[in-house]
């Protein structure tokens, strides 16, 4: 088994710096990183898109994750002694299961020609980093996968073309380095029918083999933790890999901070975890509330057997005017037309202000077990 992760997703976390970002531990102003792993984080997850902006150079925003931005935060962690996973979207913007936009360098190719890109691109992306110095410890092809990728033609059910597509990656990281773990990650962790379908019909259909499956789990959108703990225990006998929650979070208030990042009400998109949703699960929306999420949710997956760890989404995104979701741009891009802002804020792992919340101490608990 790989090590147990305690991992935090902080792709944004150069983005928020540079637009005056601050983070504090019990009122000392630090570097994000150093604080994370003080509490016990020992991987960084990283996105990738493949080229995060526009015809005349705008970012579509949310951290520009394009590859300089990514060796820049690998190089932060190598030098922490981190370890960090690559989190491949193939999309020059986000990639989940509302949305997996072909890359523009990309648009009108066939399977084959997809299939290919994803190869290529894959095995020249870890060459440029193997170059810089800063080799991935893991690589996860895709990301939340549910639905497919690189719409329409591996969106499901054209299962032999997500197949096809998606092996093209795996290979192409064992051909880099067999060593290096591949992850294959779908959302909605609570949701075992997705994950037997979805992975019966990529095996059925050829799917190059790997050694990790990567679970969102968000309970304001996936389901009780009961659901988790029982997706879970059946796939991990049904297909023997390792499971890690690649993404979760959980709010520690629902107090509005729009005077942090300083928008119009009409230009916010809003809390991801709106009211209605925020009464429907377990824990409360507070500090101590968030703890105990994050308390019972390490529990839950130590006492799996395939349970090798999780990592905290974006727990560094504090509003910062600026920072957003996604600019204009990018909007465009994905075609959600709609608001910018911060829909992450209330679940970071630091208040408005920066300063270090009591969740963090959950991560040096489960460091320590």
């Amino acid at each position: 088994m790989t090590k147990w992760m305690i991992g935090a997703d902080v792709s944004t976390l150069r983005e928020v710096e540079r637009r005056g970002g601050k983070f504090y531990d019990r009122g000392r102003q630090g570097d994000a990183l150093e604080i994370l792993k003080r509490y016990g984080v020992n991987t960084v997850r990283l996105r990738l898109w493949n080229d995060p902006h526009d015809e005349n150079g705008v970012s579509y925003g949310a951290g520009g994750c394009d590859l300089e931005c990514v060796i820049d935060l690998a190089k932060r962690a190598k030098g922490l002694g981190l370890d960090w996973l690559l989190d491949f979207h193939y999309s020059d913007f986000w990639a989940d299961p509302g949305k997996q936009t072909v890359p523009k360098a990309w648009r009108g190719l066939d399977e084959d020609g997809l299939a290919a890109a994803v190869g290529d691109f894959t095995a020249q992306t870890l060459a440029a980093l193997d170059e810089a110095g800063v080799p991935p410890q893991m690589v996860a092809v895709g990301n939340e996968l549910s639905k497919g990728l690189l719409w329409p033609v591996g969106k499901v059910p054209n299962w032999g073309a997500i197949a096809h597509i998606v092996s093209e990656g795996v290979k192409a990281v064992q051909a880099y380095d067999p060593a290096v773990p591949v992850m294959i990650h779908l959302d909605n962790g609570g949701n075992n029918e997705l994950y037997r379908t979805w992975f019966d019909n990529y095996f059925a259909n050829g799917g190059a083999d790997f050694e990790v499956i990567g679970l969102s789990y968000y309970p304001f959108w996936h389901g009780t933790m009961a659901d988790l703990k029982a997706n879970m225990a059946d796939i991990a006998g049904r297909y023997g890999k390792e499971l890690i929650v690649a993404e979760t979070s959980m709010g520690f208030t629902m107090e509005d901070y729009q005077r942090y990042e300083r928008l119009p009400a009409g230009e916010r998109k809003g809390m991801a975890t709106r009211p209605d949703l925020a009464e429907k699960i377990e824990h409360p929306m507070t500090p101590e509330g968030q703890r105990a999420f994050l308390r019972d949710l390490i529990d839950l997956i130590r006492d799996n057997p395939k349970g090798a760890g999780y990592i905290w989404w974006e727990p560094c995104w504090i509003p910062i005017h600026g920072s957003q979701w996604a600019t204009a741009e990018g909007r465009a891009y994905v075609g959600e037309p709609g608001t910018g802002g911060n829909e992450w804020a209330n679940q970071a792992l630091f208040d408005y202000d920066g300063n270090a919340l009591p969740a963090l101490e959950e991560l040096k608990r489960s460091a320590q077990a």
